[in-house]
């Protein structure tokens, strides 16, 4: 499996590293006669006018290939790999989904959807459905990089933990000692669809605003120091409190997008 990039979450190609020729110490022997003829000609080739390009070799990637580059690019630049990797969990403990089920999950357009399924292909966390036209199937490396669990919680004691959350949300946000302040919470997984008798824990993404602090857009949710984002995951963990029903991150736009359960 390909390294992920840190930073859009996307895979990214193994990028080649030139080698590094060691640097030799001159022979102290006089050079031969081969060996002067050998560095004149790199002399003159250096020298030489530019000539026209030469013909690519076998090796060069084919047609196929840019075009899932091209492909890669474009899934990018339209929707994050945290919103592909969130549905992705959804689907655990289902034998198969179609397109118009990540559409309608992430709203977004049957165009988009068809970029990120042919990009989560060639990944290998997805494949289609044989017996099935128009169907795919999560792989095991889809679930596991998707952070997918057995769905094992019945949806009441979901809601049930929710709904407390919910709760403590209200109440810290009252709390002038409190160091930030819940501007947003929205809950989104697998315990949104109705079909489904248990469920995953629950994901909430929580919108952060330090306390006393003039609310601009660009200081929402933004660490602004290694300080600041230990405080907030601290933060966190005592807003979720010991519940293994729920999980909770920094909101991020995706996640209002997609079909979600707003709390706050």
């Amino acid at each position: 499996m390909l390294p992920v990039d840190s930073q859009t979450g996307w895979q990214m190609p193994k990028k080649t590293v030139p080698s590094k020729t060691s640097k030799r110490k001159a022979a102290t022997t006089p050079a031969t006669n081969t060996e002067k003829a050998s560095k004149g000609h790199r002399a003159i080739a250096s020298n030489a006018p530019t000539t026209a390009p030469v013909a690519q070799p076998k090796n060069t990637p084919s047609a196929t290939t840019a075009s899932a580059t091209a492909t890669t690019s474009s899934a990018r630049a339209s929707l994050s790999a945290e919103a592909a990797l969130s549905f992705l969990r959804d689907t655990k403990g289902l034998v198969s989904w179609a397109l118009s089920d990540l559409t309608r999950t992430l709203n977004i357009s049957r165009e988009e959807a068809g970029r990120a399924v042919a990009l989560l292909q060639i990944q290998g966390y997805v494949r289609p459905e044989a017996q099935k036209s128009g169907e795919w199937i999560t792989t095991p490396s889809g679930e596991t990089v998707a952070g997918a669990r057995t769905p094992r919680f019945d949806r009441a004691s979901v809601d049930g933990a929710l709904a407390t959350l919910k709760q403590r949300i209200e109440e810290t946000n009252k709390d002038h000692d409190a160091k930030f302040e819940v501007t947003r919470a929205v809950g989104f997984g697998d315990f949104l669809l109705k079909d489904r008798t248990r469920a995953q824990a629950a994901d909430v993404g929580i919108e952060l605003v330090r306390k006393n602090r003039e609310r601009t857009t660009d200081k929402i949710a933004v660490p602004h120091s290694a300080v600041e984002a230990r405080e907030e995951q601290s933060f966190l963990r005592q807003l979720r409190g010991r519940s293994a029903l729920i999980n909770l991150k920094l909101y991020a736009d995706w996640m209002g997008k997609r079909t979600h359960q707003k709390l706050f």
